[in-house]
């Protein structure tokens, strides 16, 4: 009977060991199976997720950037280059030197360009508004090269610009070598330096929109043998597929593979996707949409469109006695976090006078905006006109004018 107890006892403790055995199998299997899952839980909630190499999310009023991805590796940018080209174009225009109507002529160089191109024909003339149409529409090379020609004499010379613009606008890491981004040696840049100038490029001409958000158009041909149409079609497939997108600039050869600079606005924010060497077209749009989808779902934009009552400030010495003041421009805030924007608060911070002279523009004070009892910005606020000093014949006439109202 002993014996039995004993051999029960040890049978009871062995299946009590196995079942331990067996619940710790399970438990390490459970944990095995649990913990990928928050891995992959952290990971995706640090930002979209991109396959592309490099990728940067920028807001675009501000110049926050939202996401990045290897943002400052220098890459090939193809025919995203020309969204330089088009800046400077458009610099032209605003500075009086070209217009939308005049008409450009084509030169053998130009009419020679590979890749994407209108088959612009040597002696063909177009406006500088069908030529940014063939550039923004149809990244047409030989357009490119032919207002190169037409804005500076020559494509070097054009080229030196665009590294002079690039320089000021601080695109540290880029190379420009030709106008159009056909691949050759050194011709590099980043996604962080793409939305710099993209930046530029829409919110100076916001105009470039009326031009990058054509899906479809022709143009006339006029040559030696007559007139003839050609079909313009957006290389951007975002126009099609991205209820909010208002452009910018496809790209894409065998070196630099898939690149894009795509810009969208929703409810007033606009936001820019860079997305360089893509394996293939489908990648890059798919890309550029996680990532403007991403920024439309944690930013927040915070816009004074009702500025405070700006007082007038006292001039001493002046012809005037008083000068007006104004905002510098409109204060605008991103938020990435769910704040509440109508807590924001914002007060007026003025000189009680200045001597004479004003010159228009100068800073008088500024208008600060606190969300929680914490400054948040604030933008200047400048005279609205000029003020001289007061001479001798000005203080002579006040003089007397005041004389006349005495009596």
């Amino acid at each position: 009977m002993q014996r039995f107890m004993r051999r029960w006892k040890a049978g009871v403790l062995g299946l009590v060991i196995f079942c331990q055995l067996v619940l710790g199998v399970y438990i390490e299997a459970v944990k095995g199976e649990e913990e990928p899952l928050q891995s992959v839980a952290a990971e995706s909630s640090g930002g979209p997720e991109v396959s592309s190499p490099s990728v940067i999310l920028m807001e675009a009023s501000t110049g926050t950037v939202i996401f990045e991805k290897n943002c400052d590796e220098r890459l090939r940018p193809a025919s995203v280059t020309k969204i330089m080209t088009l800046l400077l174009i458009f610099d032209a225009i605003n500075e009086g030197r070209i217009s939308l109507e005049d008409t450009v002529t084509v030169s053998e160089y130009a009419a020679s360009m590979g890749g994407s191109q209108v088959f612009l024909e040597p002696g063909e003339t177009q406006t500088v508004n069908t030529m940014i149409k063939c550039i923004a529409v149809a990244s047409a090379n030989d357009a490119s090269v032919a207002m190169a020609e037409y804005v500076w004499g020559s494509e070097a010379e054009f080229v030196k610009k665009m590294n002079e613009r690039a320089k000021g606008l601080g695109m540290n890491n880029t190379n420009f070598v030709n106008c159009c981004g056909l691949d050759v040696d050194n011709h590099l840049t980043t996604a962080r330096d793409i939305a710099l100038m993209s930046r530029e490029l829409i919110t100076k001409y916001p105009q470039i929109h009326d031009y990058s958000t054509i899906w479809m158009d022709t143009i006339t041909h006029v040559t030696r043998r007559g007139e003839s149409e050609f079909g313009l079609t957006n290389t951007n497939k975002l126009m099609k597929q991205y209820e909010w997108a208002t452009g910018l600039k496809t790209g894409s050869t065998s070196l630099a593979k898939c690149c894009l600079s795509a810009t969208a606005n929703r409810n007033g924010i606009e936001l820019i996707a860079v997305v360089m060497a893509a394996e293939n077209s489908k990648n890059r749009f798919a890309d550029a949409i996680s990532l403007l989808n991403y920024g439309y779902g944690v930013c927040s934009l915070y816009r004074d469109e009702n500025p405070p009552v700006i007082p007038q400030i006292e001039v001493k010495g002046g012809i005037k006695g008083t000068v007006s003041g104004i905002s510098e421009n409109e204060f605008t805030c991103l938020f990435m976090n769910g704040e509440n924007l109508s807590e924001i608060t914002s007060s007026v911070e003025m000189l009680s006078e200045v001597k004479a002279p004003v010159n228009q523009g100068d800073v008088l004070g500024q208008i600060v905006y606190t969300l929680g009892g914490k400054n948040i910005g604030s933008v200047d606020i400048v005279a609205a006109e000029s003020v001289r000093k007061a001479d001798y014949w000005d203080n002579l006439v006040k003089a007397l004018a005041m004389w006349g109202d005495m009596i």
